[in-house]
Order: structure tokens, then sequence, then C-alpha cells
């Protein structure tokens, strides 16, 4: 089903209660379109993905933008500045993003891990209950570790946005050859930062994807 089939779906299912954040009509509308919790959180995390790679690529942009500056040599200067604003507000969004998913992940695995605990009360096995309850810890162990490396990466975006700002505030009402050049004395210390991101989201994207095969 297309995405725009769903959503219109959804919203003739739950009418103006989703559009209050009833969370529960949210769940019985997906339900009733094939999508349980456990879809819905490799969902969201399959977007975090995107969204960190995303935040990757806008933070690299910024950096080039940044070193392009630095090594000006003549040309339209106000033009380079137009980039490197623009590619810090692209940064900011899509630090936004990540906020906003990070959101929504958390809330579908805490609903997800209380349901899949509630149905774990009504099976009558004492093996297979024991059985569900250690994949259940186990699930819950490793998507621990996930939201800790999550919580951590994006952390790391703050200092580098900080950067950012800063050299982008600092060239707006200082548009000239010389304070240019003064951007040279804190390139490293900008790269380094956005190095330590990179990474810190590149690890990030490898947790997710193996939490997501591990879902499937």
């Amino acid at each position: 089903m297309s995405r725009a089939r769903t959503l219109a779906l959804l919203a003739a299912l739950a009418g103006g209660s989703l559009l209050t954040g009833c969370q529960s009509v949210y769940y019985d509308a997906m339900e009733l379109v094939g999508r349980e919790k456990r879809d819905l959180l490799r969902s969201e995390l399959t977007g975090m993905v995107g969204d960190q790679e995303d935040a990757e690529e806008a933070f690299t942009d910024a950096l080039t933008r940044i070193k392009a500056l630095t090594g000006f040599d003549g040309g339209d200067l106000e033009r380079e500045y137009d980039a490197l604003a623009d590619a810090y507000d692209d940064a900011a969004s899509a630090a936004d993003d990540i906020d906003a998913r990070m959101d929504e992940i958390e809330t579908v695995a805490a609903d997800l891990f209380a349901e899949w605990e509630e149905e774990i009360g009504e099976i009558q096995s004492p093996s297979l209950k024991a059985g569900s309850r250690k994949k259940l810890r186990e699930t819950q162990a490793r998507y621990g570790r996930l939201h800790a490396r999550l919580v951590e990466t994006r952390a790391s975006m703050d200092p580098a946005l900080t950067l950012l700002k800063d050299h982008t505030l600092f060239l707006k009402h200082n548009l000239n050859a010389a304070a240019v050049g003064a951007l040279g004395d804190e390139m490293s210390n900008i790269e380094g930062e956005i190095e330590v991101l990179k990474r810190s989201i590149r690890q990030s994207i490898e947790e997710a994807q193996r939490f997501i095969e591990v879902m499937s």
C-alpha cells in the first residue's frame, strides 16, 4: 500500500482522535493495515538511519563550505557566505529531524515492550512463557544499547552545530577577506568536531541496522 493511501486510511479510521495524539487509536489503525508495533519500530529505525545519513551529509557539506572559505582567493564572497549559511541551516534541520524521530522511536519501543510484557502474562505454558520473557529481556537490552548510542550521537551534534553557528554569525557581521582569514585559526576545532560526529553517526547507523535485522 502506498504511503498516500495508508495516510488516507489512517485519517479515515482515526479521525480527529489521531490529530490529538491518541496513540491507541493510531496503533489500532495501523494494525488494520497489517502493521504491528514491531513493524512500526523497524520502520522508525529505518527512518532514523536515513535521517542520520542526511545529517552526515549536511555536516560534511558545511565543513566543505568552511574549507572553501578559508581557501578563498577572490570571487563572490557573499555567495560563499550564503552557501555556508544554507549548509548550517541544513545541519540544524537534520538535527531537529533526528530529535523528532527519536521521540517516535522511544514511544513505539516503550509501547511495544509494555504490550509484550502484558501478553507474556497470557501465555499458559511455563516453558513458552519463560522463552518469551527471555527474548523480551534480550531485545530490551539490545534496544537499550542502541538507544544509548543514538543519544550519544545526537549529543555530539551540538558542539559541531555551535561551532558552525559561530562561524556563520562571525562572517555575517565581518564579511571581508581579513575575517575569512581568521577562520583558518579555528579550522582544526570544527574539523575535529565534525570528524568525531561522523564516526559516531556511522556507529549509530551500524547499530540500528543490526537491531533492525534482529527484529526482522
